[in-house]
């Protein structure tokens, strides 16, 4: 099993519409990713949110992961995700930043996708209907792999087109591509990802033991993939949580009863309404659910809501993940009511002491299965013209 950490641009409260406070806050999620990579964590995903406050002011995050990319050396950077509505923007552009931050990170971008966190967010690139974007992202999803491969790359379709041959450039940084991933909240959206061949971001926002259905549909999907999207199959289920790893069991459980805890899910319940929520989870402005005493507190730990303690402790509630069948796990920072010095503590402490227990490989599993890649589509579409270059400059890198 490997380990990320899922960064979001959180900033609650009215520091929100403080820009200080907006700046201090975007460094200091970066500078915990970059920290991430000299401590064993094999992951750092990256939100793309649009006018959510508070929730996630992190609207541009191939910018911040191109930042990232350059400060580290082995932690692999994917968006979290990359809504693919062509109304929000033309399919064309999202295969040329992939395929470019494949090439900026030497092959540790992972290129995660999806419809959009719901109607307000989407709205804000005139889209009403949020239905709609569900049939947009199943189309363009498929045509992404082939502008990768085909140099004469022409489509028309229902969402959008391209109506003359273009190379669409640059291309991915191969051999293979970016592994491919998709959001899923819906339990339909499980067994489609496995049937693609494409990666499952899930989020764990009840039991841990209530996705375990969710998670064998996946895995039932994946046996049936004869065709997968890409060029291989990126067999991977990723499911975030919350963490607090201490080096101190009082001061972690203190932690996850101060006030204010929950506060992000009642801002996740808020705004993701393309998913589905229990009836008793709160909406912000309604109070977040916190855990009034131990007992409560071992409870939530028990049934997979947070992880919580020491080392010792947490290497044991994570072997419930591993029980359900998650390849990989998430921690969204900073988990409320951690302070920055904290989250720094629990970074560098579940890196050298959980880690290690349950990711023996120092490959990343997306990077075995890229090894896989076979080309599906021709190179060209059309007939090649016989054109004759005569004269080249002297510092062509190939003759």
């Amino acid at each position: 099993m490997e380990f990320g950490v899922f960064l979001n641009g959180y900033l609650p409260g009215p520091a929100a519409h403080d820009s200080a406070s907006e700046h201090a806050m975007l460094m200091q999620e970066l500078e915990w990713a970059i920290t991430a990579d000299r401590h064993n964590w094999k992951y750092a995903w990256f939100g793309e949110h649009h006018a959510l406050t508070e929730y996630s002011h992190m609207s541009a995050p191939e910018v911040a992961m191109g930042y990232v990319a350059a400060r580290t050396e082995r932690i692999h950077i994917g968006t979290a995700i990359n809504s693919l509505s062509p109304r929000k923007e033309h399919p064309v552009r999202y295969a040329e930043r992939a395929a470019m931050m494949d090439h900026v990170t030497d092959n540790r971008f992972e290129w995660g996708t999806g419809r959009g966190a719901g109607s307000h967010e989407i709205a804000s690139f005139n889209i009403l209907d949020k239905d709609s974007t569900k049939a947009e992202w199943n189309e363009v999803i498929r045509e992404i792999p082939r502008m990768w491969e085909q140099r004469d790359y022409m489509y028309e379709g229902t969402s959008f087109t391209v109506p003359t041959p273009h190379n669409i450039l640059p291309k991915p940084n191969g051999p293979g591509h970016p592994p491919i991933w998709v959001a899923c909240g819906n339990p339909g959206t499980f067994v489609q990802a496995g049937e693609m061949g494409i990666g499952a971001i899930a989020f764990n926002f009840e039991p841990i033991h209530n996705l375990k259905p969710r998670i064998d549909s996946y895995k039932e999907g994946v046996s049936r993939c004869t065709e997968p999207v890409g060029q291989f199959q990126n067999d991977n289920i990723m499911l975030t949580n919350a963490v607090i790893c201490l080096s101190d069991r009082k001061r972690a459980r203190e932690v996850a009863m101060r006030q204010g805890r929950g506060y992000l899910y009642s801002m996740v319940c808020l705004y993701h309404d393309t998913m589905p929520k229990p009836e008793y989870a709160p909406v912000w402005p309604d109070p977040p659910f916190a855990a009034p005493d131990e007992e409560n507190l071992d409870r939530l730990i028990e049934e997979g809501w947070l992880l919580c303690g020491t080392p010792e402790e947490v290497c044991e509630q994570v072997e419930a993940y591993q029980s359900v069948g998650c390849d990989q796990v998430v921690f969204g920072l900073p988990s409320d009511c951690l302070a920055p010095e904290e989250v720094t503590e629990m970074l560098e402490l579940f890196g050298s002491k959980v880690i290690p227990e349950f990711d023996k490989d120092p490959v990343h599993s997306t990077t075995r299965y890229r090894q896989a890649a076979k080309a599906k589509y021709p190179e060209f579409g059309f007939p090649v013209p016989d054109v004759s270059v005569q004269v080249l400059p002297t510092n062509a890198r190939i003759r």
